[in-house]
């Protein structure tokens, strides 16, 4: 029987599992089996590393209900240490994406099995109102934005993100990633909760962060002139900044945590 040698990371708890071109496998069924947090590791999702001639390599992103994402902000960060252990280095990174291009720089930090990432996000695009939305019976006063980073966002203004039922209302809307989001408490902060397309609700979403980033700074949630948009989520902070020239062009900041090395059989 053949195995395959996979490493686990997190992103301020949205953790994945990265494998380097496993052949001839079902991905779709290896990221149901992997993911399950019953019976398999235990994971939001299934990055792929596959060689690409000019990049540190090619992410290929699976939920963990097998469906295929686009992107994921936190996922390139753990796949980038996943490389980076690899190569032995913290050198920047090309890798390619669903989405397009993406550099990612690294720096260490005092946590040996945490390295700090900084990845250029591309661009925020507005998108459709998605199907299913007025099920969710929002006030029409309340700020809504449908955003995309490659991947579908849904950012709605709250006043308290504790009294939402986040389940409930991602459930009606299953093919976005549907962010909550609250001023404060600083300033230039938010708070954020999120429930993601193919994985529920989840610790914390490197995408949604940047799209409730720029929607905050839209609604006067922020400082306009916030150099950075701290995001704090049920996982941890983020921080995020836009381009002065170009004001939708985001950039996210955040740890990666190397949790294990493990070799598991293939069926």
């Amino acid at each position: 029987m053949t195995s395959l040698t996979l490493t686990k990371h997190h992103g301020l708890g949205n953790d994945f599992v990265v494998a380097f071109q496993p052949c001839g496998a079902d991905l779709s069924a290896l990221a149901r089996r992997l993911c399950d947090r019953r019976t398999g590791i235990g994971a939001d999702g299934l990055l792929i590393a596959e060689s690409k001639e000019g990049y540190a390599a090619k992410m290929v992103l699976y939920n963990a209900d097998g469906s295929r994402a686009e992107m994921s902000g936190n996922g390139i960060r753990c796949f980038a240490q996943a490389i980076a252990m690899r190569h032995g280095d913290l050198d920047s990174q090309r890798i390619s994406t669903d989405v397009g291009d993406r550099k990612v720089t690294l720096s260490s930090t005092d946590d040996l099995h945490t390295i700090s990432a900084c990845v250029e996000m591309g661009d925020v695009v507005p998108l459709a109102e998605p199907d299913g939305w007025t099920d969710l019976g929002c006030h029409p006063d309340r700020p809504v934005a449908h955003l995309s980073l490659g991947n579908p966002h849904s950012v709605v203004g709250v006043d308290e993100i504790a009294a939402v039922d986040l389940v409930e209302l991602g459930r009606k809307v299953p093919q976005v990633n549907l962010e909550i989001v609250e001023p404060g408490p600083e300033l230039n902060g938010v708070t954020m909760r999120v429930h993601e397309r193919g994985a529920g609700i989840t610790r914390a979403c490197g995408t949604g962060a940047c799209a409730a980033a720029y929607a905050s700074k839209q609604w006067g949630f922020v400082t306009a002139d916030a150099a950075e948009v701290l995001v704090h989520m049920d996982g941890g902070t983020v921080s995020v900044s836009f381009d002065p020239d170009y004001p939708s062009r985001a950039t996210l900041t955040g740890p990666a945590t190397h949790v294990a090395t493990i070799e598991v059989p293939l069926k």
